[in-house]
């Protein structure tokens, strides 16, 4: 009987092949990089047939890296970038390039939205604002701009959901990708037919629903012959990165939250009904896991903060010297406090043009200090999303789930949990969404007979940081921080008008 599992993860840098046996052991891992194309500011765009080759590629290099018989896969589960625009005509043909989740041309089509639905009806239907990463104004965009491919468009994907096309044959989209196009009901867990019609969009363009465990179709002898998968291979719908992510990491029952220091900050909250944030400053989706939902915070720069703070001004240092050096700094970096806005903010002030600041530099502030203020800007950052989260009513939080690159740094995990006051807590699992996507493909193989059965059984705790005596101290300076940003809008906005962004 076939025990082996695939996570196929389309993210904007790579197609990622992931093999993993059925106690959630990684067997074999294979990336094949992508490039991104910019031809205008503000656009973000990929070829949606350049991932199906880097699939091909990462596939048939797992399988023969692992020395894996094709027929021992069990099931496919798929992850990847969400919010991409990929429109296809009848015969399944890309009529444009992929439009990405960080494209930022389509503004004017969001205001569009709230004008045609109401600001606050968009928000109860869908969960969400309107926002120039959705796919919902990407649609709008087209249909203004490129009529000529509207008039051709018969289907419209998301980029995951196109390798699923290839792979299967059949249109088909997992319900926590398909409601961060903005376009679903997210009580109903499928499209809004309000929101099609004031939009324009024929229902029939769009693919059918399926939970995150469901079987959506299988491999085709087609794809089989350039992937090296057998034909008929269970092919499951898998989820939203995000959502593939907080998977991989456990985050699937209310209370667990998964908290991802990577380049972005992003706080993922299971919610146990279609709870929504009323001004919209929080993502609300569906979950991979069936009758569940979730809230999403994301910070735009988090350990991008870091990253940028270290190449701009100290890039002779390393993050661990820079790191040991702001541990001897008291916590409030003595009256120093960084906005980590670099590019802009999405959560909790969806504001493309918030910028970044040091507030408080006196001469007696040095580098230590400005890389402590820097970490715990983040933190507070990430703070101001667990605050929308306790405000929507999502009850008590008992344990938030670390993993990304910033999460390697002891000091950062230890301010993280002073500020938030929550323990925090590492895992094994290393692989992120597509192992989340893999642990989809193992309950729709039957292994398991839910998501949470199978994050039990494969997800282990490997370390715990608490609270300290710093708690208090970081409770003081909190508030400072969040009257920060109203009191720099206006000058934030006046900035942008003189360098043409505003």
């Amino acid at each position: 009987m076939p025990q082996l599992l695939l996570g196929i993860d389309v993210s904007t840098t790579g197609a990622k092949a992931l093999l993993v046996d059925a106690g959630g052991d990684v067997l074999g891992v294979a990336n094949t990089p992508l490039t991104l194309s910019t031809p205008r500011p503000l656009w973000s765009e990929q070829d949606p047939y350049e991932w199906w080759d880097g699939v091909v590629a990462s596939v048939r290099q797992v399988l023969a890296d692992t020395g894996t018989d094709p027929a021992a896969i069990a099931a496919i589960g798929l992850t990847g970038q969400m919010h991409g625009l990929v429109l296809l005509d009848d015969a399944g043909r890309v009529l444009r390039p992929a439009i990405l989740w960080n494209d930022g041309r389509t503004q004017a089509q969001c205001d569009e939205m709230r004008a045609r639905l109401g600001r606050e009806r968009l928000i109860q239907i869908t969960g969400n604002d309107a926002l120039t990463g959705f796919t919902a104004p990407k649609i709008l965009w087209v249909q203004e701009n490129e009529p000529e491919i509207w008039a051709q468009t018969r289907h419209i994907l998301l980029p995951k959901d196109y390798i699923r096309y290839r792979l299967t044959g059949e249109y088909a989209i997992d319900r926590a990708g398909g409601s961060g196009t903005i376009l679903f009901d997210l009580k109903t867990r499928t499209w809004s037919p309000e929101v099609l019609d004031a939009l324009g969009i024929p229902a029939s363009m769009m693919p059918a629903t399926f939970e995150g465990p469901q079987v959506t179709g299988g491999v085709s002898s087609e794809a089989s012959a350039l992937t090296g998968l057998a034909s008929g291979t269970p092919v499951v719908a898998g989820g939203g990165d995000q959502a593939a992510q907080a998977t991989g990491v456990g985050a699937v029952e209310p209370g667990i939250i998964a908290l991802t220091l990577g380049t972005s900050g992003v706080v993922f909250a299971a919610t146990p009904a279609p709870l929504v944030e009323p001004e919209g400053r929080l993502h609300a989706f569906c979950h991979t896991v069936p009758g569940r939902w979730h809230f999403m915070g994301v910070m735009l720069s988090a350990a991008g903060s870091l990253q940028w703070y270290r190449d701009s001004l100290a890039p002779d240092r390393s993050f661990d010297d820079l790191v040991n050096e702001a541990a001897a700094v008291a916590p409030g970096s003595e009256g120093l406090v960084f906005l980590p806005y670099l590019t802009g903010e999405r959560t909790p002030h969806p504001d493309p043009l918030a910028r970044a600041a040091w507030v408080g530099l006196t001469i007696r502030h040095g580098r230590a200090h400005m890389t402590r203020a820097v970490l715990e800007g983040v933190a507070f950052g990430i703070r101001d999303s667990f605050t929308l989260i306790r405000n929507a009513g999502l009850g008590d939080i008992r344990q938030v789930r670390i993993s990304g690159g910033g999460a390697r740094s002891p000091l950062w995990r230890q301010i993280m949990a002073d500020v938030l006051g929550v323990e925090l807590v590492t895992v094994n699992t290393t692989e992120g969404a597509a192992f989340g996507a893999a642990l989809c493909a193992a309950v729709g193989a039957g292994m398991y007979a839910s998501l949470p059965d199978a994050c039990r059984e494969t997800i282990q705790l490997t370390g715990r940081t608490q609270p300290g005596q710093n708690t208090a101290a970081y409770d003081d300076v909190y508030p400072i921080y969040r009257s920060l940003y109203p009191a720099l809008s206006g000058s934030f906005a006046a900035l942008g008008g003189l360098t043409g962004n505003a």
